[in-house]
């Protein structure tokens, strides 16, 4: 199953850059780190440090490439960790264009049901990148959901290879998953950003720290 990317009026939401405070003011009541989630909180956006490959959850994202048949690394990492029969079922998947997301078992990953592979842009310095990165997590959130997850982790998607840098990253990133919440007032739906390492958790921080200013 796949899920569509966002409609041409949609994308021109993402044509404006959003400045760090208007962000981390949209997205601060949903945030937290590990170890302090709010018990009394259906949904919650939660930062913590590690990898995705071994945080637990419904289901864990792949920043994938178009073919779905692996690559450097996360992509790379949760292949090797999931086994051979991960690369079968995408083989039958046909690909995934940037934006759009597909959903698989997660084989031999145990902290994870699902694994969904989701193709983020090539960074180029355009309004359409922050378009479709957003679309990387609204539309990974929606398979989540239909596939009954109250969970997810999300790497730092494009922020490697692809080049997207990080502090716009994580500005598009949280957004898109605070506007999900908000257009989804019923789920249950814990959001795991997993950083990777120490700039990619000071980019989150620093949006956070924006509120409180």
């Amino acid at each position: 199953m796949s899920a569509s990317i966002l409609s041409t009026n949609e994308e021109k939401t993402w044509e404006k850059t959003e400045g760090e405070k208007a962000v981390a003011n949209v997205t601060a009541s949903w945030c937290s780190h590990a170890g302090t989630e709010t018990a009394n909180r259906k949904s919650q956006i939660i930062f913590v440090r590690g990898s995705v490959v071994t945080q637990q959850a419904d289901a864990i994202v792949n920043a994938a490439n178009q073919t779905l048949l692996g690559g450097g690394g996360v992509d790379g990492a949760i292949h090797m960790a999931a086994g051979s029969e991960l690369l079968r079922e995408c083989k039958a998947l046909n690909g995934c264009e940037t934006g759009q997301a597909k959903i698989t078992k997660a084989y031999n990953i145990r902290n994870a049901s699902y694994i969904i592979h989701t193709v983020g842009p090539v960074y180029r310095g355009v309004a359409e990148d922050a378009y479709l990165l957003a679309a990387c997590y609204r539309n990974s959130l929606d398979l989540a959901l239909a596939y009954r997850c109250r969970s997810i982790a999300f790497p730092c998607i494009s922020t490697g290879a692809y080049g997207y840098p990080i502090e716009k990253a994580a500005k598009v990133s949280l957004l898109a998953a605070a506007q999900w919440l908000d257009a989804h007032p019923d789920a249950v739906m814990k959001i795991y950003f997993c950083c990777f390492n120490d700039r990619e958790m000071m980019a989150y921080q620093k949006l956070r720290t924006c509120s409180t200013k």
